[in-house]
C-alpha cells in the first residue's frame, strides 16, 4: 500500500504538458463551466500548471444532459473563438464525451451519436451506488462498434468499494480505466482516496485525467502534495495518457 511521506511536492508539478483528457470545461452544457467566463478561468488556471491541451468531455445523460454531438460541437466551437479573443495561444481544445450507461446508451451508439475519443476510445460512466442494469450489454455493443471502453473513475464506485475482484474482472474483459486525479487526495472522501491507491499500487489504471467542472476543484488540486512513492509510479500513468491522446 502507498503510504505517507514526509516529503512531499506539489502534483502539478508532474503535469506540465498533460493532456486532459476528462473534464468539464465546456461552457453551458452539463453540471461543469456554465458560462464561457467561467470557461476561460479554468483553461487560464490550468495553464498556471503548464496544462494547455483538452479533450473536454461534457455529459451525455438521458433526461439530465442530453448532449448530442451537435450540442458539444456548438459549445466546442464558442469556446475555441473566445480562447482566440483572448489571445491564448497554445491551447489546444478538442471534445468528446462522457456517457452515462442508461436506458438510452445502447440506442444512441447504434445510431452513431456518441462522442468519442480519438475516434476509437468511449469514455463511460455509471451509478456510484448500482451497476447500471445493461452495463454487460452495453460493453459488449462498444466492442461490437470497435470502440474501446474507458471507465472513468472507478474509485468512485461505492458498490465496488473493497471489491477488487470485480475490477480485475472487468480489467480481464478489456475494459481500460481512468483516475481521476483528485481521488488521490480526500476530496470525494477517504474510500475513494483508499480505492484508488489499492487499484494504483495493483497497476490496473491505463490513463489519468482531471475530471475538474469547477475553479473549486482545480484551486484543490493545485494545492495537493504528494509524497515520493506517488511521485514515483505517477509519471509513467501521466505519460500513458499523453501518448495515447496527444
Amino acid at each position: 500500500m502507498f503510504h505517507i511521506f514526509n516529503k512531499k511536492r506539489f502534483l502539478v508539478d508532474l503535469l506540465d504538458g498533460f493532456v486532459d483528457m476528462h473534464n468539464h470545461i465546456l461552457p453551458g452544457i452539463d453540471d461543469g463551466a456554465k458560462t464561457h467566463e467561467d470557461s476561460i478561468e479554468l483553461i487560464k488556471g490550468f495553464g498556471d500548471f503548464g496544462v494547455k491541451r483538452f479533450i473536454a468531455t461534457p455529459h451525455i445523460m438521458h433526461n439530465y444532459y442530453p448532449n448530442t454531438p451537435v450540442t458539444i460541437n456548438e459549445s466546442l466551437a464558442l469556446l475555441k473563438k473566445i480562447v482566440d479573443q483572448e489571445g491564448l495561444i497554445d491551447i489546444e481544445i478538442e471534445a468528446a464525451a462522457e456517457h452515462m450507461i442508461d436506458a438510452n446508451f445502447e440506442t444512441i451508439l447504434e445510431e452513431g451519436s456518441v462522442m468519442p475519443i480519438k475516434k476509437n476510445y468511449l469514455l463511460i460512466e455509471m451509478s456510484y451506488l448500482q451497476s447500471s442494469i445493461n452495463f454487460s450489454s452495453s460493453l459488449k455493443k462498444i466492442t461490437e462498434e470497435r470502440f474501446f471502453s474507458i471507465l472513468a473513475h472507478p474509485e468512485r464506485y461505492v458498490f465496488m468499494h473493497g471489491k477488487l475482484g470485480k475490477h480485475i474482472k472487468y480489467k480481464k474483459k478489456g475494459m481500460l480505466y481512468q483516475m481521476n486525479i483528485l481521488s488521490l487526495s480526500e476530496f470525494y472522501g477517504k474510500e475513494v482516496q483508499k480505492m484508488a491507491l489499492k487499484l494504483l499500487e495493483e497497476n490496473l489504471y491505463d490513463f489519468v485525467g482531471s475530471d475538474v467542472h469547477n475553479i473549486h476543484q482545480l484551486n484543490y488540486l493545485k494545492e495537493m502534495k504528494i509524497g515520493k512513492k506517488l511521485s514515483e509510479v505517477l509519471p509513467s500513468l501521466i505519460e500513458k495518457t499523453i501518448y495515447n491522446f496527444q
